[in-house]
């Protein structure tokens, strides 16, 4: 696996909630640590089955960042 790195562009709210997230939970070194992590459990190919609820929260909340 590439380990280049590319940048992506988050609101500052959401950035400075994943800030105080990982202070708190000391489970990651970094925020780009988390997101990495977060991602990676979002693509991963394990099939994960959403209940009808679950999926069209998804859907809603990235109709509202725009993706959709």
């Amino acid at each position: 696996m590439s380990k280049e790195k590319v940048a992506i562009e988050i609101s500052k709210e959401l950035y400075d909630k994943v800030v105080k997230f990982v202070k708190e939970s000391g489970e990651f070194k970094s925020v780009e640590e988390f997101v990495e992590f977060v991602l990676n459990e979002m693509v991963s190919e394990e099939e994960v089955a959403l209940s009808e609820e679950e999926e069209e929260e998804v859907k809603k909340r990235l109709r509202a960042l725009g993706y959709l």
